[in-house]
């Protein structure tokens, strides 16, 4: 009985030593959490994209707190995370522009042409590996294997007859389908754009005519046509300057291919 009760002692001496001893190394060693981090991290929607450019959300509200970052800068957030951040912070919050995902493509099933069969992996980034790129003429349309699809964290994109198409009411402007998409064929466009060029083939004219029925031609009737001054022709494709655009349209109505699209 003796024994046990001076077991007993011990082990109490000991399990209260160790608690005394946790109790100063924890004040010792404290690292202060910043009250504006926590606040700012509470209004942020958790999602961990890294579309902000930070690589989460807790990255992303310390960068806030210390003034590193904007308080509209969650583009999954968009303006209702940026008031409550922005009161947070006391600052406010300026207009956040919604952005949205554009695949530059218009190479459907019944529009581009068909070169072979493709028997291996269904994903663009394998058969972007490969000479020929899977069964489409066109080497520089997407390849309709669904890299984005997968990629996408939101649901915002999904391959319809042969394209990658993006749900403008879901996408965030993440930024992860264009870094999935080896072709290069999706951007980041302000939502408010109108009108967009559904093509990236870099090729002259007549070589695009045999690839797909909706390529660009680069014949320049567009920037002719535009009276703003928004559409010029580099490498063989027109491009559109939303800073200059007015949506009037009537670059779509002139375009032979009909690759200039309403949004």
């Amino acid at each position: 009985m003796t024994m046990i009760i001076s077991t007993a002692v011990v082990v109490a001496v000991v399990g209260l030593l160790v608690g005394l001893m946790l109790v100063f190394a924890s004040e010792k060693f404290e690292v202060e959490v910043d009250e504006k981090e926590a606040a700012v991290r509470e209004c942020l929607p958790g999602n961990n994209c890294g579309a902000c450019g930070y690589a989460g959300c807790d990255a992303m509200a310390a960068a806030i707190a210390k003034g590193e970052a904007p308080v509209n800068g969650c583009p999954v957030g968009g303006a209702p995370v940026a008031e409550k951040v922005s009161a947070v912070m006391g600052v406010s919050a300026a207009a956040l522009e919604k952005r949205v995902a554009f695949v530059k493509c218009a190479g459907t099933c019944d529009k581009m042409k068909v070169k072979c069969n493709y028997i291996g992996i269904q994903d663009c980034q394998a058969a972007a590996t490969l000479t020929g790129k899977g069964i489409r003429a066109c080497q520089q349309g997407c390849l309709g294997y669904g890299s984005c699809v997968a990629a996408c964290q939101f649901d915002a994109i999904h391959v319809v007859d042969g394209v990658a198409v993006v749900d403008r009411s879901k996408c965030v402007a993440c930024g992860k389908c264009v870094e999935a998409c080896p072709q290069h064929l999706i951007e980041i466009l302000p939502d408010r754009s109108v009108y967009a060029v559904q093509c990236s083939n870099t090729e002259k004219g007549a070589i695009v005519r045999k690839l797909c029925d909706a390529g660009c031609l680069a014949c320049g009737l567009c920037a002719r046509q535009c009276e703003a001054g928004a559409i010029t022709i580099a490498n063989n494709i027109a491009h559109i300057d939303y800073s200059k655009c007015t949506g009037c349209g009537k670059c779509a109505e002139k375009c032979p291919a009909k690759i200039i699209r309403c949004r």
